[in-house]
């Protein structure tokens, strides 16, 4: 759908941070119902145009345009006002209300379409848009899955009549199946004349989903492409301004003796006991959707979760570590796909997250020794290409790429037997994510075991020697990753034959 006018024109949008320019001279259109994905490695600008366009930055030059008319986005409700809605990464919503009274919070419509009888009725028809009708409105939003609750964060827009929405990462959180739901509402959407600016770092997505792509780096916009017309290479070259080569490292082809065996294991949430070995050298992935059971089984190794039956043997002795503590002695690293909340120390500095787990190996006496701190922070940053000049800095001033970066670091004081990472790349733009895929595979080579589980298929599917897949509680296959095509794996994954 074309008209006269764009439905968002952007002209020399530039703002600046003192020396810093998060934006400069940057262009940005867009048309009723069509499909925009905005790219860009984390810190190139795309965050800041959806602040500008969301009312919370104001920018310090240029024009925006809504329908052909000039539009003051100096605040959200005024953003609000212009038809602008944004879906976050991470929800608004309130858990302890129902999602009827979440729908009415913050909705465009007048009071009384949120009283009585018509507050359960509209919520009904929102949630049917989404496809959550078979939720009934009066249930709490802390009883909703995380794929509900990214639905339920559509539904609010729809309440709010936007003519632009802005999807920020909007599907992170998803395994692929949930992620497919996402996609769908935001197709529906476009067909109804919204225009959609989709953010994310799930290249398939962009060319599944869009019509066109807008191209960030270094606060500058590259001239849009046409989706049909590109390829992902092509994408990669342009958002970082260099071709990558290939995103995964080359698989390993040996493995030394057995590092892990797990025989019997069963936690809570499962349905059958788990039993497999993974050996020095190899990278072993498992996947699922979400709730499957595959992240259960990585925090039973990291002692997050207490094992109900079975044994988990390191080395050939069996491990009875009860605690993270014990679990750290044993030399098990565990990252969490929870960064933010618990992955980081956000208001401290990168140096001092990077020692965070091995505090007694640069002590004496119970006194700190800040020269052999910083010795080795430098050396564990380097090795991750964290730049060693900002140690001082706060660690939540740092892109997502990069926070996940220092949080792999720290473990590397600790010199782990066995590496478990959580999502490693969720969050993260498409050059951190392979320099984290390399360094995984160089900790392997130096004969660590690593254990990865991510709800992305082709992440596991590309990073992965040993491949194992989770559904409904239970360990469904595993099998070496040349046995595997990406189609199996997705198949594997819903249960359900190719």
């Amino acid at each position: 759908m074309t008209g006269e006018n764009p439905r968002l024109r952007a002209t020399g949008l530039s703002k600046r941070y003192g020396a810093v320019r998060a934006l400069t001279d940057v262009e940005f259109t867009i048309q009723p119902g069509e499909i925009v994905a905005l790219l860009g490695e984390n810190g190139a600008g795309k965050s800041t145009l959806v602040k500008v366009l969301s009312g919370l930055v104001t920018p310090d030059e240029g024009t925006i345009e809504i329908d052909g008319v000039p539009v003051d986005l100096s605040s959200s409700s005024k953003s609000q006002a212009a038809g602008i809605a944004v879906v976050q990464q991470e929800y608004s919503t309130v858990g302890a209300l129902t999602i009827a009274e979440n729908l009415a919070l913050g909705s465009n419509e007048a009071p009384f379409f949120w009283t009585g009888r018509n507050l359960r009725a509209r919520a009904n028809e929102l949630l049917a848009e989404v496809g959550l009708s078979h939720l009934d409105p009066r249930t709490l939003v802390e009883e909703l899955s995380v794929a509900e609750m990214q639905l339920l964060e559509i539904a609010r827009v729809l309440a709010r009549d936007a003519r632009i929405v802005i999807f920020d990462e909007p599907t992170a959180a998803l395994s692929d199946t949930e992620a497919a739901r996402v996609l769908d509402v935001v197709r529906r959407l476009a067909s109804r004349g919204i225009s959609i600016i989709y953010v994310t770092h799930r290249l398939p997505e962009v060319f599944a989903i869009s019509e066109k792509v807008a191209i960030f780096r270094n606060g500058l916009s590259q001239p849009s492409v046409v989706t049909a017309k590109t390829n992902v290479d092509e994408v990669i070259a342009l958002m970082l301004g260099r071709r990558l080569g290939s995103l995964f490292p080359e698989k390993a082809e040996s493995f030394g003796s057995e590092r892990i065996r797990l025989e019997n294991v069963h936690v809570a949430g499962l349905r059958k006991p788990v039993s497999f070995v993974a050996r020095q050298g190899e990278i072993l992935g498992l996947t699922g959707q979400l709730g499957s059971g595959a992240d259960l089984i990585i925090k039973a190794i990291g002692s997050e979760t207490e094992i109900l039956t079975g044994t988990i043997s390191i080395d050939n002795e069996v491990l009875h570590a009860r605690t993270r503590a014990a679990g750290i002695r044993e030399g098990i690293a565990y990252v969490t796909s929870d960064r933010k909340r618990n992955g980081i120390f956000a208001g401290l500095s990168i140096l001092m997250n990077l020692s965070a787990s091995w505090l007694k190996r640069i002590s004496s006496a119970g006194v700190l020794i800040s020269r052999r701190e910083r010795e080795k922070s430098t050396e564990y940053a380097s090795s991750f290409t964290i730049d060693v000049t900002r140690l001082g800095a706060s660690v939540g001033q740092l892109s997502g790429g990069n926070q996940q970066k220092v949080v792999l670091a720290r473990w590397l004081g600790n010199e782990p037997r066995v590496f478990l990472v959580e999502e490693p790349t969720r969050g993260v733009d498409v050059g951190a994510r392979a320099d984290i895929y390399r360094k995984l595979r160089e900790l392997c080579d130096r004969g660590m075991t690593v254990i990865v589980t991510s709800s992305d298929t082709a992440e596991i599917y590309g990073l992965c020697d040993t491949i194992g897949t989770f559904y409904h509680g239970e360990l469904a296959e595993m099998r070496p990753a040349d046995d595997w095509t990406e189609d199996r794996l997705v198949a594997s994954v819903m249960n359900r034959s190719e």
